[in-house]
């Protein structure tokens, strides 16, 4: 099992406190002294106001956040989280990535996903409707711009007629793709096209709002991921998948504090059901008290790491 912390770029509220150099490169160094894999950041580039009153939050531009995260750590993975697929060409999404994963190192996993926020579609000027059809035909552009010269391919609202995309990712073949989502569609889209899926804790009436399924319990979670390796076996995919999860009760919004015992039970039961990856949030008011949670948290998740090779 390994293990991606939020960094607080979301935190807008808090002023510099969060959103600034020093504190994002403060809180990417803590995750990786606390033996953090991984990092991630959230994608919100233009939300709506009644969105946001309702509980809804900005964010720092993710490229820009993960790169100054990666500039202040060495082993750090650095994980979009997801990042909006429709909301940007295809090829400015393989460039941005491509650069922060050569600039890296190769660090980069691309957290991706249809995404959910009518407004915000509106707002940047993308058909909702069009959004799964645009965040397939986009993976299949990444992929082709990060590994190919000439590039000729013709989606719904662009067309390349050989071109070519430098640098290239650090990563062979590529930095790995995950797909976030509930639904079938986001299951399937993961087996076909990425490297990885990232379901989440979703209860039926959020789920009803973010237009995707319902995963209330271990149950529900296992039902899909059994949906996951049923559909790999028909379209014949034998590479293994990657699953990351939040745990339920450390949704990536809470402020509640972070129980380390039940983090452990929670772990223990995921990886059961074949999760791979485990996100956590860590709620902090102050960079202190970030780094206290995040060190705090990492000697946990070693202590039982020790426990379990005993």
């Amino acid at each position: 099992m390994r293990f991606s912390v939020q960094l607080p770029t979301d935190r807008v509220e808090y002023g510099a406190e969060f959103v600034s150099a020093e504190a994002v490169a403060e809180c990417a160094r803590a995750a990786e002294a606390a033996g953090f894999d991984a990092a991630f950041v959230t994608d919100h580039p233009v939300p709506d106001d009644r969105w946001l009153a309702a509980g809804g939050h900005h964010t720092v531009d993710p490229f820009v956040a993960l790169s100054f995260a990666a500039a202040a750590t060495e082993r750090l993975r650095l994980q979009t989280n997801v990042l909006v697929l429709p909301y940007r060409n295809p090829f400015l999404v393989a460039k941005a990535a491509a650069s922060l994963d050569a600039l890296s190192g190769g660090r980069l996993i691309l957290g991706v996903a249809a995404g959910y926020l009518e407004s915000e579609f509106a707002a940047l000027g993308v058909d909702f409707a069009e959004r799964n059809e645009l965040s397939d035909e986009a993976i299949i552009a990444i992929k082709r711009a990060w590994g190919e010269e000439g590039v000729a391919m013709r989606g719904r609202h662009f067309e390349a007629a050989g071109n070519t995309q430098l640098p290239r990712p650090v990563q062979k073949p590529h930095p790995p793709i995950w797909v976030g989502g509930n639904s079938r569609r986001a299951i399937r889209r993961a087996v076909e096209l990425a490297d990885g899926w990232l379901p989440f804790p979703a209860p039926r009436r959020m789920a009803a709002h973010i237009r995707t399924a319902s995963i209330e319990s271990l149950e529900d979670l296992e039902a899909r991921i059994g949906y996951a390796r049923e559909h790999a076996a028909a379209v014949g995919r034998s590479a293994p998948l990657d699953i990351g999860f939040v745990p339920f009760g450390f949704e990536i919004r809470s402020m509640g504090a972070v129980d380390a015992a039940q983090l452990h039970e929670s772990v223990v039961s995921l990886h059961a059901l074949g999760v791979t990856w485990v996100a956590i949030n860590v709620p902090c008011r102050s960079r202190s008290e970030y780094r206290d949670r995040v060190g705090a948290l990492g000697e946990a998740i070693r202590a039982d790491a020790h426990a379990n090779t005993q």
